[in-house]
């Protein structure tokens, strides 16, 4: 761009980055439009007198849109003036997306500058220019609107705000999702119930009913009851089923049997329920059936009678409707009603989260004053409590900062005397707009969906709702955005791995509720609609929903489990016409038409950031049309068994940062010069050719950005000698894992070689599996290895860690604060020579490894300041 024309747009690109719009849509695309402007060159400078107007005109509407969200809940005329300034928006960044096609059209060729004199490029930028204008005219008519409505003009009146205002306070978790206040004596007396149930000799299945409204902690009750330990013992098999509003009978027996380890692929509700049986028979049972909201239990008396009897066997119902308890077969004296918190419960409840970061404890007076103040509107409810607490978090610990959310807190209670959703509207008001954006996401999911953090990452970096920061990576900055909303407990966390990291994540049915009317509002997604943004795809979806939509931005798998989805030649047809679709997730499914005619279309969509083609069947090879995807970022084959190549064309996707080839069994190598991909940051299921007709190890050297890694070995001619050092000046690498599963030829060889191997220094996470060597490799060491983490060895033929690991001669210990050690029969350790060792081990989990000694037998929580997990002997 020129620099005249850089240098009037930079001060009002700088302003947007710092400012807060009511819509989130609207900011996310703005900054994008703008930073969009600054990048580009030809065809941005062609429009230039159009952009300048456009920027006016929206900086002056900036300062009314700044607390805008709460004046469109209130006023039609608000809400309809966003909506159409949504949509010129959308369309003003369509033009950008287009010019950049455009440009990046002209540099593949050598026409020169007469190229922009061809036809299609004159009528291009005849439309584009016209198209411009209409939408700044436009701007101009709602900025007079809204003129009008207030009174007087609109006055540009910048405000200078701190970099450290502009990034949440706490990017990564903060406090424990797990910890619960006042529920001592819930738990207490459910579990009297149901040992009492044995003691008693009951014929019959015991139903206990956990009933309350909403926001008053009946699933974190039923949860507590069925995690603890003497619960766990005492029975057999144990099933956790979510019912939610919208189920049908099969989809519960089949959630049943998943918690019984069995997928139940295609059997009938007969053959379902006769499964059921078969795995619990002569068992001690528990079965939670949770959020159950229907009044016709006719499904819950036909499972019943399936159900084998007696043995003490319980199932527990939580419902907000006693009716329904009562239906189920609980009786008043098993009716459990939890009471709202208490004042001290629900002030020590509220600091645990408000305060996390110093321990949970409040230092400053005039905050402890405010807090109560905000604590007692919420009324002894743990979801209002939590969703205020969480806000709070990521929030400065300022007097005046707190005053302002108290006072605003009042004025939603004026309007909703529901202490909850007036709690989670000020927690949503109080977002920055990228995470509203990423909020909004969690509307095209069914209710109680269980969600992979992966794949929300990975849309909301391929729609552009992550902020971008010269000094983050993308994938990094998409992590910070989702602890932004753990932090604020606006996602419930269903599971983690062992050294923390969230995997999956729900969202609790009222939150749901609220993102759902806003989300229809700001017309991201609506189950009924034709013509909203976001589409997920599932069984039931209406094709109409596709055919009809041409604004369509994000289509994503949205299925709870690996059900099947039909996507018919029609609809698929009609891909072609979403010309500005930006994700497409596409996961776990498998399709009536051939999965080649549906990819040859996807082609066509050339503003394509996102492609997931996880555990898709079936899928041999990616067409030659997806060329033309030019702009990909992600590209997730994982768990595709039926892939056997990769095209040489990826090496072309020069904005790529994820690439995920791993679990594919069928899959050789990678096509040589994956090296010239420089802005890849992650890279799982690499597997190094063994010949120079693939990706070669020694390519990684060229990857510098990378910050997580998935190497597979199998064979020791993968790794030349030359190749050792592939890996050592990897500086942002932070995670690695390696996997040598059926790995083949000597096993001797292929450790010599990984023997020498140099991961680089500065390495946070490292996972080692199906290790073939009976001695630990020579690198994993604290002096190799200073900055370790978190450590994962499972499976394989370990028996012995090498003298390097305990530091050698100069008694260096390691820093690892993590460790896991799973299914390694053949290894020994002795617990009191690890802890030596690792001084600072915080979390232990270990199972399947019999040889090792002195190890706790079970998990007994912390002991000597280490939380130990599990130690199973055979």
């Amino acid at each position: 761009m020129e620099n005249g024309c850089f240098k009037i747009i930079e001060p009002f690109l700088n302003y947007c980055k710092v400012k807060s719009m009511a819509d989130a849509i609207v900011n996310v695309f703005l900054e994008k439009l703008l930073s969009t402007l600054a990048e580009e060159g030809r065809y941005v400078t062609e429009f230039r007198d159009q952009f300048e107007k456009l920027q006016t005109e929206l900086q002056l509407l900036q300062c009314f849109l700044k607390d805008a969200d709460r004046l469109k809940r209130k006023n039609h005329t608000i809400r309809k003036i966003l909506a159409d300034l949504r949509e010129l928006i959308y369309e003003a960044e369509d033009i950008l997306a287009d010019c950049q096609l455009q440009s990046k059209d002209e540099n593949q060729f050598s026409q020169g500058w007469l190229a922009c004199f061809s036809p299609p490029k004159l009528h291009f930028k005849y439309q584009s220019g016209k198209r411009l204008k209409e939408i700044t005219e436009k701007i101009t008519s709602i900025k007079q609107n809204i003129s009008s409505f207030l009174g007087g003009p609109l006055l540009f009146q910048p405000e200078v705000i701190s970099a450290q205002d502009q990034m949440p306070r706490w990017s990564s978790q903060v406090y424990d999702h797990t910890q619960v206040v006042g529920l001592e004596s819930d738990t207490q007396k459910m579990k009297d119930w149901i040992f009492d149930a044995v003691h008693e000799g009951a014929q019959e299945i015991l139903a206990i009913g956990v009933v309350g409204m909403g926001g008053l902690g009946k699933t974190t009750i039923a949860q507590k009851v069925f995690n603890e330990r003497d619960v766990e013992h005492h029975f057999d098999r144990r099933m956790w089923v979510s019912v939610s509003q919208t189920f049908t009978e099969e989809q519960i027996m089949r959630s049943m049997l998943r918690n019984l380890g069995d997928a139940s692929v295609g059997d009938d509700r007969n053959e379902l329920l006769k499964k059921i049986n078969q795995y619990l028979l002569g068992k001690r049972y528990l079965i939670v059936m949770d959020d159950v909201w229907s009044e016709d239990v006719l499904w819950w008396q036909r499972i019943c009678e399936g159900l084998p009897k007696g043995n003490g066997s319980c199932i527990i119902i939580t419902t907000r409707i006693e009716k329904v308890a009562r239906k189920m077969g609980v009786k008043e004296a098993r009716i459990h009603r939890p009471k709202f918190l208490n004042k001290d419960y629900s002030w020590l409840l509220f600091r645990k989260i408000a305060f996390a970061a110093s321990g949970g404890e409040c230092t400053s007076t005039d905050l402890e004053d405010v807090g109560k103040e905000i604590v007692e509107k919420c009324k002894g409810l743990p979801l209002a409590i939590k969703a205020v607490g969480g806000m709070m978090l990521c929030k400065a610990p300022y007097y005046r900062e707190w005053r302002r959310i108290a006072d605003h807190f009042r004025d939603e209670l004026e309007e909703n005397d529901n202490s909850v959703m007036a709690s989670l509207q000020l927690s949503y008001d109080e977002l920055p707009s990228y995470l509203k954006s990423c909020l909004l996401s969690f509307s095209l999911y069914p209710e109680d969906c269980v969600i992979t953090k992966e794949q929300l990452v990975h849309w909301w970096i391929g729609e552009g709702f992550v902020p971008q920061r010269s000094s983050r990576s993308s994938t990094d900055a998409g992590e910070d955005c989702f602890s932004g909303l753990t932090n604020r407990c606006l996602l419930e966390v269903v599971d983690k791995t062992y050294n923390g990291t969230i995997c999956t994540c729900k969202m609790h049915d009222m939150v749901r509720d609220l993102v759902l009317k806003i989300a229809k509002d700001d017309a991201f997604y609506n189950a009924t609609g034709t013509n909203y943004r976001h589409l997920g795809v599932d069984n039931s979806m209406d094709k109409k929903q596709l055919i009809a939509n041409q604004k369509l931005r994000g289509l994503v798998s949205t299925t709870k489990t690996c059900e099947v989805n039909k996507i018919e030649s029609g609809i698929a047809k009609r891909f072609s016409e979403c010309r500005y679709l930006r994700v497409l997730d596409v996961s776990k499914s498998i399709f009536e038409l051939p999965l080649s005619s549906l990819l040859y279309r996807v082609g066509t969509l050339q503003h394509l950031t996102y492609l997931g083609l996880s555990n898709t069947h079936p899928l041999l090879e990616l067409p030659d049309s997806l060329e033309n995807l030019t702009n990909l970022q992600i590209l997730d084959v994982s768990y595709c068994q039926n892939l056997k190549f990769l095209p040489q064309y990826l090496i072309k996707f020069k904005k790529l940062k994820v690439l995920d080839v791993s679990f594919c069994g069928s899959l050789e190598n990678l096509p040589k010069g994956l090296g010239r991909l420089s802005n890849l940051e992650v890279l799982l299921g690499f597997r190094p050719a063994r010949s120079n007709n693939g990706c070669r190890i020694g390519e990684l050297r060229n990857l510098t950005r990378l910050r997580t890694l998935g190497l597979h070995l199998t064979h020791a001619d993968e790794v030349k000698d030359s190749e050792f050092n592939a890996m050592m000046n990897l500086q942002d690498l932070e995670k690695l894992s390696m996997s040598f599963f059926d790995s083949h030829g000597s096993a001797s060889d292929l450790t010599s070689k990984i023997d020498k191997l140099c991961p680089p220094q500065q390495l946070h996470e490292l996972s080692i599996m199906f290790y073939p060597g009976k001695i630990s490799p020579l690198w994993l060491n604290p002096l190799a290895l200073p900055m370790l983490k978190y450590l994962s060895i499972s499976s394989g033929n370990l028996a012995k860690m090498h003298k390097n690991f305990w530091g050698g001669d100069n008694n260096i210990v390691w820093k690892v604060e993590g460790l896991m050690l799973e299914s390694l029969s053949d290894l020994e350790l002795q617990w009191p020579k690890l802890q030596q060792l690792m001084q600072i081990l915080r979390v232990v989990n270990v199972s399947w490894c019999p040889e090792l000694v002195s190890f706790p037998i079970e998990d007994v929580g912390f002991r000597g300041g280490v939380w130990i997990k599990e130690q199973i002997r055979n």
